[in-house]
């Protein structure tokens, strides 16, 4: 054999030899789950619209026997394809109201139905001053929409955004949480479920005053009769002596849900008002379900805990404290912590401060940012210009001078 000849064996045993040895590392990772191409960004990163897009109503109708809660049919002035969205997104309104000379009125409504590539359909309650507080106003917005909003107006939309949506990832069972038009996410959440995952078991609990105000009534029961997978429960705080479709009577709460779901681990998804959502959710957690467990929106300011706030370090614990100047109001107060974001802060201490989507995704709460630094544990969807911050997922980093 000559040298030649040794030379090349040698070489093409080395050769070999690294072939398999990255052969072996490419089995392990993945088998490991390692360097697993991750999945693709949702359709409507592509489609998506930057700032307003003109839409025009071609149809409304009443959901409720009620007439409080009306949905609207929204197309594009444009004709453009639009964008797929997550189930529970919602979408972000510019309203011009009364004589439309004042500034447009910043709203967030959701998306109340699965995507569609030719319209978008949001469902709006009529918000009545509150029965306790008949001073206060009404809301304009909503009255708005259901007494001067027809087919053939036109609305300033910006794209469907939001973060309280539904893992389609995850095959655990589903349990949604209503309270009052908290029904629309939720709802959009259970449609795409029965249709794209038909096999998951899905449990609906949908708490109202009376059947009188409950939304999508036939088409929930025609749900639950054509698909096995899907639970529905009512549930009615003031049921009337012959309302036959009220199936609980009370509110949503842990012991019912320990009296109707079947036992194992559940995904849980809740939205609601405030009072429903302040009790709801934690009362989950002490129930011992994994906060990774628990996705909740709520419909106006609600301060929910399930631990320290996002963002935060652990404020409240470890005893930081910030002095936070509300210029406008001529307020300075100390942030200790406690709250979730600005917004929640500047609410609890009475302080009145645009909001809309409480996500960082309208800009409603946008504010100047006179001095200090705040932090956000996740990039909002808004963009933030300079000297400007959002108190709805805000958190101070410093002393704070704000323009509000």
């Amino acid at each position: 054999m000559t040298a030649l000849t040794l030379l090349a064996y040698i070489s093409a045993a080395l050769l070999l030899q690294l072939a398999a040895g990255i052969g072996l590392a490419v089995w392990r990772r993945r088998r490991d789950g390692v360097g697993v191409t991750p999945p693709p960004p949702p359709p409507s990163a592509d489609l998506a619209w930057p700032g307003w897009r003109e839409f025009r109503v071609v149809r409304r109708e009443f959901e409720d026997p009620g007439h409080s809660q009306c949905s609207f049919y929204l197309e594009p002035l444009d004709g453009s394809p639009l964008p797929p969205f997550l189930p529970g997104q919602f979408l972000t309104f510019a309203v011009a109201t009364g004589d439309g000379q004042g500034s447009p009125l910043v709203r967030c409504y959701s998306l109340s139905e699965p995507p569609n590539p030719k319209h978008y359909r949001i469902t709006v309650k009529r918000a009545l001053a509150p029965a306790r507080q008949p001073e206060l106003p009404a809301g304009e917005v909503s009255n708005h929409l259901h007494d001067v909003v027809q087919p053939g107006d036109v609305l300033q939309v910006k794209a469907p955004a939001g973060r309280f949506v539904l893992d389609p990832a995850r095959d655990m069972p589903v349990v949604l949480l209503a309270g009052g038009i908290g029904i629309t996410p939720l709802l959009c959440m259970l449609r795409w479920c029965l249709a794209e995952q038909p096999g998951r078991s899905v449990h609906l609990y949908y708490g109202v005053r009376s059947a009188q105000e409950r939304a999508f009534g036939e088409l929930l029961a025609e749900l639950e009769r054509t698909h096995p997978a899907f639970h529905l429960h009512v549930v009615c705080s003031s049921p009337a002596s012959d309302d036959r479709d009220c199936r609980h009577v009370g509110y949503i709460d842990v012991p019912l849900l320990r009296q109707t779901l079947p036992a194992g681990r559940h995904q849980f998804y809740v939205c609601g008002p405030t009072p429903m959502m302040e009790s709801l959710v934690p009362a989950l957690a002490d129930w011992g379900v994994p906060l990774s467990d628990i996705h909740f929106e709520a419909f106006g300011p609600a301060s929910i805990h399930l631990g320290p706030a996002e963002g935060t370090d652990d404020q409240a614990a470890a005893g930081v404290h910030f002095e936070v100047a509300f210029r406008r109001s001529g307020r300075t107060l100390v942030w200790d912590g406690r709250d979730a974001s600005l917004l929640d802060f500047a609410e609890r201490h009475g302080i009145s401060v645009d909001s809309g989507c409480r996500s960082g995704s309208c800009g409603s709460c946008e504010t100047a940012l006179i001095e200090g630094t705040v932090g956000y544990a996740h990039t909002p969807d808004h963009p933030i210009a300079a000297g400007r911050c959002l108190l709805c997922v805000g958190t101070p980093r410093s002393r704070l001078v704000l323009d509000a």
